[in-house]
């Protein structure tokens, strides 16, 4: 084979490659083409079913987050309906919790005597239990500010102090009284200890709230009470027959873990409206709880439009307070009246006895001088005496009488006193 055969063989080889590359380039561009027609129709198809869903959904379905969010839906996320009367009602009325906030006790600084005291006082607590309970524990973020403001406002009041101690010095220096002076110069002494070690203080807190990763940790016991254990109908009961009767049955177990608690040496209290506003608030925001902060809403009063009455449980307080005022004053009143009536009888008893004792002794005086005296003379002098006694008798009955009389009015007269001191003060 020659050469030019070899050449003709290598052109049409090319040739045909060529041929096949503009083959394969065409059909790549045919199925790129066919391609994008397909994704462009997907997407219309996609945008014609999300204007029809947009189209068909409903006022009711917002609030899952479709849309805006409605307030029943917010209501339904937060699953509680209100708080009243330091209540938390849930379940549209057919539960009511009320919350424990628990102090705890330094344990680990306990003798082991005391520990175990700590623990069968626990063990009683939940062998008394005769309705469910939970446990909450809650970690939020210590503020410092508060107790840093406090501490300066203390710190300014001994300020105050010294400096009025300052002009009292300036006067006893000036009248010459050594006794005041020295007084003064101790307290000035006193103080400036105090305002140093106040300062020291409100320094290191500073320093500490500068960390941010400082904790403080809450227990509460949580008691929940529904409706069904009314029994009957409860449809029949209005809200605030619902409220009362349920609040009363909380209070009743919350009184009885307070008291059962008090055996492990643990504190507790319940929450009113506001703390179980912030309970909540910090519940369901973790990370704004530094930023919102319910007491700082309180303290610049932004409810001051809403006019609102007493906790119920300053009602009740003031109620009891009340009734122990009036029932002491009663007491009061009755022991003053007793005493005096005791003292009454002491009196006319001493009288009688006196009376007794003077008539005996004058028996015996007269009787010394018998031998001396006539017989019928003797005779009329003994029956003066006994005359003479029941007349003086009944004069210092009357006379106790009369005394008893006036001590009775000024018992009443106290009485009066008393109640009207008491009602002043309250």
């Amino acid at each position: 084979m020659d050469t030019s055969q070899i050449i003709t063989i290598l052109q049409a080889v090319i040739g045909i490659l060529v041929c096949v590359m503009f083959v394969l380039i065409a059909v790549y561009f045919l199925i790129s083409r066919k391609k994008e027609n397909d994704d462009s129709k997907m997407e219309n198809e996609f945008i014609v079913e999300d204007k029809k869903k947009t189209e068909t959904v409903s006022v009711g379905d917002f609030g899952k987050f479709q849309g805006v969010l409605t307030r029943e839906s917010v209501f339904d996320f937060m699953e509680f309906d209100e708080i009243v009367d330091n209540m938390i009602i849930r379940k549209n009325r057919s539960q009511y919790v009320m919350v424990l906030s628990c102090s705890g006790v330094n344990y680990d600084l306990m003798s082991q005597a005391e520990k175990y005291a700590v623990e069968e006082g626990f063990v009683q607590f939940l062998n008394t239990l005769r309705f469910p309970i939970q446990l909450y524990v809650q970690s939020r973020t210590l503020n410092l500010k508060d107790i840093i403001a406090s501490y300066k406002e203390r710190v300014e009041n001994i300020t105050n102090d010294i400096s009025k101690l300052d002009s009292k010095l300036a006067q006893a220096k000036q009248t010459g009284n050594k006794a005041m002076l020295e007084k003064l110069e101790f307290e000035k002494r006193r103080k400036n200890s105090v305002l140093e070690y106040g300062q020291n203080i409100t320094d290191y807190v500073e320093r500490l709230s500068s960390n941010k990763n400082i904790l403080q940790q809450k227990t509460y016991i949580v008691l929940s009470y529904y409706t069904v254990e009314i029994g009957g109908n409860v449809e029949n009961y209005s809200k605030e027959e619902l409220n009362s009767i349920c609040f009363s049955e909380l209070y009743t177990r919350s009184q009885n873990v307070i008291s059962s608690l008090g055996n492990s040496q643990v504190t507790a209290r319940i929450l009113n409206s506001e703390e179980l506003a912030e309970l909540l608030f910090i519940a369901y925001n973790r990370d704004d709880e530094e930023l919102v902060q319910i007491n700082k809403m309180l303290d610049v009063q932004y409810d001051s439009l809403y006019s609102t009455g007493k906790d119920v449980l300053e009602k009740r307080q003031e109620k009891l307070d009340q009734e122990i005022n009036i029932a002491a004053i009663d007491l009061t009143t009755d022991s003053i009246l007793k005493a005096d009536k005791k003292k009454q009888e002491e009196d006319k008893l001493n009288e009688q006895n006196k009376k007794k004792a003077i008539k005996e002794k004058a028996l015996n005086i007269l009787s010394e001088y018998e031998e001396q005296l006539d017989p019928r003379v003797f005779e009329l002098a003994s029956q003066e005496i006994s005359k003479t006694a029941p007349e003086e008798n009944k004069s210092s009955e009357s006379a106790t009488s009369k005394t008893s009389t006036g001590k009775t009015a000024r018992t009443f007269s106290a009485r009066r006193v008393i109640k009207r001191k008491t009602e002043t003060e309250d």
